[in-house]
């Protein structure tokens, strides 16, 4: 098993944030609630990154994709498989479906009791949607693409790992929220989204290669979440500075019904 977490973390250490302390003052619960769910800003906050920082999730992506064409990278699953099937062949547990939602608790559980993010209740979950969403269909497609048997032989949905790319979404999404804060939030993020890579290939769910990329996946789909959004959001909550005539497009959900809203200021 530490040879499995000493590989996934040397892989996955090359993604990398500027950090500084967190200095957010405490607010009384119910002011936070109110004007977090209530009040939503002008503008969303825009990534910033470095193109730098789109490198390592790619890197990941293409480190999976190898081991479809480079032997000795398929053949190191293989080692890294059989070395579980030897030391823990009875293995089963399913705390990753826990450990895949930690960061993203952490991210709502934050601002609830006053630490705020980058962004408001309804930029932030339209962010976490719009993450999930580029995560979903990448992944879905892909694994109909490739094809791969998994480790226990149950189908051919192997390559990449959803379980581990979702968590690298709600990882990247809580140090998109609170990098700027402290580094602590992205570390915890990041330790529970390799946590659940590993646990997904001890229970024989996944291959290395197979973690390896759903990470990558996942990183990169929030990462590009961020990037579209703030022109998706600008484009529903249009404004004509000449005729100041605005549109705006929010969800609504009344008496048990799911819905949008279309509203315009002439």
């Amino acid at each position: 098993m530490r040879k499995i977490i000493f590989s996934l973390l040397c892989i996955l250490s090359l993604r990398a944030s500027a950090q500084i302390t967190d200095t957010t003052s405490k607010k009384k619960l119910g002011d936070t609630i109110k004007k977090d769910l209530l009040t939503a800003p002008d503008t969303v906050r825009q990534l910033h990154s470095k193109a730098w920082t789109f490198i390592p999730p790619v890197a990941l992506i293409g480190y999976g994709a190898l081991s479809f064409a480079i032997h000795p990278v398929r053949r190191f699953d293989y080692y890294l498989a059989g070395e579980v099937k030897k030391t823990s062949p009875n293995f089963n547990t399913r705390a990753e479906s826990y450990f895949l939602f930690t960061p993203i608790v952490m991210v709502y559980g934050l601002n609830m009791i006053g630490v705020e993010g980058k962004n408001r209740f309804i930029d932030r979950t339209a962010l976490l949607g719009l993450s999930a969403g580029i995560f979903g269909i990448t992944d879905l497609a892909t694994k109909k693409f490739t094809h791969r048997l998994r480790p226990n032989g149950n189908d051919y949905l192997s390559f990449p790992s959803g379980h581990t790319g979702l968590a690298f979404v709600g990882a990247e999404f809580l140090a998109q929220e609170y990098s700027d804060k402290s580094p602590v939030y992205t570390v915890i993020g990041y330790a529970s989204a390799v946590t659940t890579g590993i646990f997904r290939m001890y229970n024989r769910d996944h291959w290395f290669s197979d973690v390896v990329a759903g990470a990558g996946v996942g990183i990169l789909s929030t990462k590009a979440a961020y990037l579209i959004y703030p022109y998706l959001r600008n484009t529903l909550t249009h404004t004509n500075q000449k005729t100041g005539r605005s549109t705006m497009i929010m969800p609504l959900y009344q008496d048990g019904v799911k819905g949008l809203s279309f509203a315009m200021k002439l």
